[in-house]
C-alpha cells in the first residue's frame, strides 16, 4: 500500500461557483493541477460523470464504474472514503451519506501524469 501511495493521488472534490461553470476554467485548472502533482497517476470518481464528462475534458480517462448495490454501511464506507482506521477505531461514513449514496454508480477516472512526473523528477535530480 505504501508503494501504491507513492504512485497515486486521489482528487476528491472539485466545486465551481455556478457563475463560472461551462467556461472551461475548471477543466483547465484541474488538468494543470494534475500536471503539477508529484505523482504519476491521479485518480478521481464522479457520479455526475454520467451527465457531464468534466474529468474527460480535463484529460482523465474513464476506466470503469461501480454498479449500485445496497451495501451495509461499513462496506459502503470503504468505497466512499471511510473504512479507514483512526486510533484503532473504524471510521464510517455518516448514516445520512450512506442513505444518499448507497445506490450511486460513480465513474472512475485516471489521469496519466507519468511523462510530466518523469520530467519533474529528472530536472530535480539534475539540480541536486
Amino acid at each position: 500500500m505504501k508503494a501504491l501511495d507513492r504512485q497515486l493521488f486521489m482528487l476528491s472534490r472539485v466545486v465551481i461557483h455556478p457563475a463560472y461553470r461551462g467556461a472551461g476554467i475548471a477543466s483547465s485548472f484541474v488538468q494543470r493541477s494534475c500536471q503539477l502533482a508529484p505523482r504519476p497517476w491521479i485518480e478521481a470518481q464522479a457520479q455526475m460523470g454520467w451527465i457531464n464528462p468534466f474529468f474527460e475534458k480535463a484529460g482523465f480517462t474513464r476506466v470503469g464504474y461501480t454498479t449500485a448495490q445496497d451495501r451495509p454501511r461499513n462496506a459502503h464506507s470503504g468505497v466512499y472514503g471511510g473504512g479507514r482506521r483512526q486510533h484503532g477505531k473504524e471510521m464510517l461514513i455518516s448514516k445520512e451519506t450512506h442513505e444518499k449514496s448507497r445506490f450511486a454508480e460513480p465513474i472512475y477516472y485516471i489521469f496519466d501524469n507519468r511523462e510530466t512526473y518523469r520530467k519533474t523528477k529528472t530536472s530535480h535530480s539534475q539540480k541536486n
